[in-house]
């Protein structure tokens, strides 16, 4: 039998009310510390600023889609380095690889946005409510003025924390301070409301309503955490060798196993699952079911540990007598090794090009029609749309040079063929990109081939350089 058809959760059964118990121990406390360094990162991040100069925007971390620029701190992204993107995506997957070999779901546990804010509230729901019992006795009593009153406290909170959760995320769209004054005052723009809109009602019901659902049903990874462990992976597990058979309660004669079967693991779990069933689809490593057996333990007098972070591996060795292994031994094996060398290969690959990227930019498109034009002296003209970009936050000024084309002279739209020479200057407006159409004439004999070349005349030498084709008449014409 499942978990879930234990529990009354079969295929067509409506989905029983979890009311987790609260507890105090190592893990509740790591996921507070947690929970609270999250939601302040999430919530505090968007006013956080970082002065660039004069000519960029200061807040610290800012998704522009309107210049199509994301910055962070000091790294600015431009929409042709989106690769920087890619990367830390593959370092984002890598890194839940390596967690999920060796600690599990500890990911699911701690730091998951759905764990993290169903985690808030139901913390609110116990503050209002009370713990477990009380929430099982206002289930079952009558509807009254006072139970009215603690559902609409309740679901208002949620709904706060909900609107405060949306009108965040809108903040890393644009500068935090005006759009938070645009938005109370209704001057801000319909697209931003309908986001807060639709982020709070889905925060309310995901956290508020479908809580472990979301986990079990509509998440993906717990499927796919199937094939990252093995039998050396460390995991919540119920050491069963060491606890059956239960004793139903406070052992007086006979041969028992510690577990007392007083469910504790149960209540406290946010799932509600029986972690002494073994390792289940429904469970997240939250680890409060140790929490939970470990104050039973205190109690009775017995040994801590009978729930645990273990290996199966280790685990079938414990129960053959050997002693418990370190946790630090378990989690440096090959695995991790090649986990971990691919997540730092692939961090310091974006490090080392970051710190290496040039802050020009050249990128040439030739015109097509016509690809050239035979001018009355007989020299050829070929015309290019150029674009180029200055990354920094400050205005510079550049050369465009031609190399590797003898002969030849370039002049732009914006000026008479007369002032035509083998090079000319751009005044660049800060993190800006410069649209120019360009025109090169040169022999009619000569190279197929050249280069523009793209040279910074401030201190910072940066270049760019883009080899280009000049087209010229076949043999035919």
């Amino acid at each position: 039998m499942s978990s879930l058809e234990a529990r009354g959760g079969g295929n067509y059964s409506r989905r029983p009310d979890i009311f987790p118990k609260a507890v105090d121990g190592f893990f509740r406390r790591l996921k507070w510390a947690i929970m609270a360094a999250t939601l302040a990162v999430y919530y505090a991040t968007p006013w956080l600023r970082w002065h660039r100069g004069p000519y960029a925007p200061d807040q610290a971390v800012l998704v522009d889609l309107a210049h199509r620029r994301f910055y962070f701190f000091s790294i600015e992204i431009w929409p042709h380095e989106f690769y920087y993107v890619a990367g830390l995506l593959v370092m984002a997957g890598v890194g839940l690889f390596l967690i999920t070999s060796t600690v599990g779901r500890a990911w699911c546990g701690y730091a998951c946005p759905q764990t993290v804010w169903t985690d808030l509230f139901l913390h609110i729901e116990r503050f209002i409510e009370g713990d477990r019992n009380a929430q099982l006795k206002l289930k079952r009593g009558p509807w009254s003025a006072a139970k009215i009153a603690r559902k609409l406290a309740k679901h208002a909170l949620w709904l706060c924390i909900a609107l405060a959760t949306g009108g965040a995320w809108i903040f890393y769209f644009a500068d935090a301070p005006s759009l938070a004054r645009q938005f109370l005052t209704g001057n801000a723009e319909p697209v931003a409301y309908a986001t807060v809109g639709i982020l709070t009602a889905t925060t309310y019901v995901l956290a508020g309503w479908m809580r472990e659902q979301v986990c079990t049903y509509m998440c993906p990874w717990p499927r796919i955490q199937a094939a990252m462990l093995d039998e050396r992976s460390l995991i919540v597990t119920y050491k069963d060798w060491r606890g059956e058979p239960r004793s139903h309660g406070i052992k007086k004669a006979g041969t028992f196993g510690d577990c007392v079967d007083c469910l504790a693991c149960v209540q406290v779990c946010p799932a509600g699952i029986d972690i002494r069933e073994g390792q289940q689809l429904e469970c997240i490593t939250c680890a409060l079911c140790i929490d939970a057996c470990d104050q039973v333990m205190d109690k009775l007098g017995r040994p801590r540990g009978l729930i645990d972070y273990a290996t199966l591996e280790d685990c079938q060795a414990e129960s053959q007598g050997s002693p418990p292994v370190p946790v630090m031994r378990t989690l440096l094996r090959s695995r991790t090794f090649v986990y971990f060398g691919l997540w730092a290969a692939v961090g310091c690959a974006m490090a080392f090009s970051l710190g290496n990227r040039t802050r020009l930019d050249l990128s040439v498109a030739q015109e097509r029609n016509p690809l050239w034009t035979r001018l009355s002296d007989g020299d050829l003209r070929n015309a290019y749309t150029v674009h180029v970009r200055n990354m920094e936050e400050r205005p510079r000024q550049v050369e465009l040079s031609l190399e590797g084309l003898p002969g030849a002279a370039m002049w732009d739209s914006l000026k008479d063929k007369r002032t035509a020479a083998p090079s000319m200057r751009i005044l660049l407006g800060p993190d800006q990109v410069e649209q120019r159409r360009i025109y090169v004439r040169a022999p009619a004999a000569g190279p197929d081939h050249y280069e523009l070349h793209l040279t910074a005349l401030d201190q910072e030498h940066s270049s760019a350089s883009k080899h280009v084709r000049f087209e010229r008449p076949g043999e035919n014409q």
